[in-house]
């Protein structure tokens, strides 16, 4: 007994060490640091689990009964605007948190912004309403996706995006078949996505455990 409480007093302070080392440069908490260490376990379990896997595409065409261009969006550094600068081009919305398992997704959804950009804008919309893991202001929210994960596409200020009293008018476009023409389903859990497209009509929803560089998405904004 003694022996195999050494050794896994070993695997703990090596695992630890790893953490920090892998780490370093990292302007992160200890937890969104082992987050983030653990990332590839808990994607290859959600894999084998199936477990927040769902994808939900428009197949009828529906087509929205009101428009997702009209509705005015307050942005991180506290400007406003509406989304009517992204016509022509699709338009992922992912809602976020820097405290999720699922946090370590910004470098795809980054990379994903980057080489698509021409075509595709990403939008984050921080969030928390799941477990409470996104608890900083705007000012730490913005800090932490550049400093961490070097993102550059537009974040929007903290907002509600369960359905409630609160949510945001563009989660209210979202989730309500009546505005946007055939959806209802609301975000399961933070690194939920919804796809537009170049003329504003919602087409997908994925869930969190979807990768932004995996096939299913890749193949939804090609033309």
């Amino acid at each position: 007994m003694k022996k195999l409480l050494i050794i896994f007093s070993a695997l703990v302070m090596g695992f630890i060490l790893y953490i920090i080392l892998v780490n370093r440069n990292m302007e992160m908490t200890f937890r969104q640091k082992i987050l983030k260490s653990v990332y590839p376990v808990f994607t290859a379990l959600n894999r084998l689990t199936g477990a927040h896997a769902t994808v939900i595409t428009n197949s009828q065409d529906k087509q929205p009964q009101s428009s997702i261009y009209d509705i005015p969006i307050v942005m991180n550094d506290g400007s406003t605007k509406t989304l009517a600068e992204y016509k022509g081009r699709k338009i992922m919305i992912v809602n976020t948190a820097s405290d999720c398992g699922y946090t370590h997704q910004f470098d795809d959804l980054q990379a994903l912004y980057e080489r698509e950009k021409d075509k595709l804008v990403v939008i984050g919309f921080p969030s928390n309403d799941f477990k409470e893991q996104e608890k900083g202001s705007d000012a730490e929210i913005e800090s932490f996706c550049r400093l961490n994960y070097g993102v550059t596409f537009p974040l929007v200020q903290k907002s509600q995006v369960r359905k409630s009293t609160g949510q945001h008018p563009i989660y209210q476009w979202l989730t309500s078949k009546e505005k946007n023409g055939w959806n209802s389903k609301g975000p399961s859990w933070n690194f939920s996505k919804y796809l537009i497209n170049e003329q504003g009509v919602l087409t997908h929803y994925f869930d969190p455990a979807v990768d932004p560089s995996g096939e299913k998405i890749m193949k939804a904004i090609q033309p």
